[in-house]
């Protein structure tokens, strides 16, 4: 599993699987997730064409814990040499909707495929 999560760039390796573990908490604890739905997608920066969209897996709703794989599949057809963006959003059940990642409200994360030798 190669891969990597960074304040604003996901980094993974073409061909590989990579698994984004994602914990929900707020102030008083864990936030419960039940009922909601995480969605990340990877666009082309240039002409914001989605190349990969990802629905997430809740593990354990009441305490928070989901997350989002990525397979083989997702990256074999993405370049080394592509400017690609992402974020990571939640839906709750009540419809309220959250970008969760990057973290910072005024930007959007870099998705970079790094090139694999061994196919």
């Amino acid at each position: 599993m190669v891969g990597r999560i960074l304040p604003q760039m996901i980094e993974v390796k073409q061909g590989d699987s990579f698994t984004i573990p994602l914990q929900f908490k707020g102030r008083d604890g864990f936030i419960d997730i039940t009922c909601s739905e995480l969605k990340m997608e990877v666009r082309n920066s240039i002409d914001n064409k989605v190349l990969l969209s990802k629905k997430g897996v809740i593990d354990d709703a009441i305490k928070g814990k989901a997350h989002l794989s990525i397979i083989p599949a997702d990256t074999k057809n993405l370049s080394s040499e592509g400017k690609y963006i992402t974020d990571i959003q939640i839906t709750f059940a009540n419809g309220e909707v959250h970008t969760i990642y990057p973290g910072d409200v005024s930007k959007v994360a870099a998705f970079v495929v790094s090139q694999n030798v061994t196919e």
